[in-house]
């Protein structure tokens, strides 16, 4: 007997969900007292190894205040589209959520510029590309 493992648009849903939990303010707790299940079972939901049925679906973009489609939104609009390593993950992690909301508040152009090359510094991962105003 095989190991089932999460389809591409289960894990797309769960990370939505996350996200738009994340941007509520929401812990998985509070979002699964107020849909009537445990948080162990929106992390199932986040992680996508468990579905979320048609009508929990609609009362979790209930709760969260988000049109239902919008669950199905990213970039995983092909079968086999990989969730795991993109941007759009990345932003189911709760303090990369706040990082992009917070440099999104940043008025000054310079001022984001000088963010994006401090934290070029700081991970080296990649080879650092400096940026200017017009980059």
């Amino acid at each position: 007997m095989s190991k089932k493992h999460p389809q591409p648009a289960d894990v797309l849903v769960g990370q939505n969900i996350r996200i738009y939990r994340l941007q509520n303010g929401l812990s998985q707790g509070e979002l699964g007292r107020r849909i009537g299940v445990t948080f162990q079972q929106i992390q199932k939901y986040e992680s996508g190894t468990n579905r979320v049925g048609a009508s929990r679906m609609t009362e979790i973009a209930r709760v969260l205040d988000v049109p239902i489609m919008s669950l199905f939104e990213g970039p995983s609009s092909t079968p086999d589209a990989s969730v795991e390593n993109t941007a759009w993950s990345l932003l189911t992690q709760a303090h990369a959520l706040r990082l992009v909301q917070a440099f999104d508040r940043i008025p000054n152009a310079a001022a984001r510029v000088a963010i994006a090359n401090l934290v070029d510094i700081i991970a080296p991962a990649r080879p650092r590309r400096r940026r200017t105003l017009g980059n």
